[in-house]
């Protein structure tokens, strides 16, 4: 059994006063949950200051990338290392890092193992384009992506990881995917890859999230697919009426 897991990444948005306040008001008003994971991933500057308002909360924090090497002279980066001082979980191969700064299925790898050699939580980004879902190469294309991630990974450790299905076309634009559609994607391209990989329990065990567009209307009908266990949860986390919303209409559809 799956346990649920929705997560807001809160890209290049809020000051530190801002995440405070954000953070603040979250811990308040999802003090009851208790049936799923939930957690929010500042930018790097608030993630101290987050994390010492979560403290003993059932919210964890997360940081929204991380460079693979422990320590070095590596200008802007940090560690795993750095990290796990703060943080339990890290989003790795978002499509904006890999869009704008060059990220791949190689630089995802390295940094999966990393995260996991620290005991931090990788959440792994995967998801196609547009024009790449039109031309029906979805499944191969997320396929490639999986087994790029998963490269030398150990069974136990894949059991660790967190995936994120994001289609790219359905990033900040108000469009989403059909919920069966993102299920039945996540099935072909995600799960039957990762039997191919590993086995059929590995792949049953692994929590895959979906995001793209995820707001309080349309949260229900995707948390209730079979293949989906969450969410991982952009613009909408940014507002504590709304994230508090999607986590409880999740809850609330999940205990129908």
């Amino acid at each position: 059994m799956r346990r649920p897991f929705i997560a807001g990444n809160w890209k290049m948005y809020k000051t530190v006063g801002e995440a405070i306040d954000l953070a603040a008001g979250l811990k308040e008003s999802l003090a009851a949950v208790s049936t799923m994971d939930l957690a929010v991933c500042p930018p790097s500057t608030a993630v101290s200051a987050v994390a010492n308002v979560l403290a003993k909360s059932n919210i964890g924090v997360g940081v929204q990338n991380m460079y693979w090497e422990e320590n070095g002279a590596f200008t802007g980066e940090i560690s795993p290392l750095m990290v796990k001082e703060l943080a339990a979980y890290v989003i790795i191969g978002h499509s904006e890092r890999r869009q704008f700064f060059g990220e791949t299925d190689d630089t995802v790898n390295r940094k999966l193992k990393a995260g996991l050699a620290h005991g931090l939580t990788p959440i792994v980004c995967i998801g196609e384009s547009l024009a790449q879902n039109e031309a029906g190469e979805t499944v191969a294309f997320v396929g490639a992506q999986i087994r790029g991630a998963f490269a030398g990974i150990s069974e136990e450790n894949a059991r660790k990881v967190v995936l994120a299905y994001e289609p790219i076309w359905a990033i900040g634009t108000g469009r989403t995917a059909m919920p069966e559609d993102a299920d039945r994607i996540i099935r072909e391209a995600i799960r039957d890859v990762l039997r191919e990989l590993y086995n059929n329990a590995t792949a049953e065990s692994i929590r895959v999230q979906y995001g793209g567009s995820v707001k309080p209307n349309n949260m229900a009908s995707f948390i209730v697919m079979p293949e989906i266990d969450g969410a991982l949860v952009g613009g909408a986390s940014l507002d504590v009426a709304s994230f508090t919303a999607i986590v409880t209409h999740a809850v609330e559809a999940l205990s129908r």
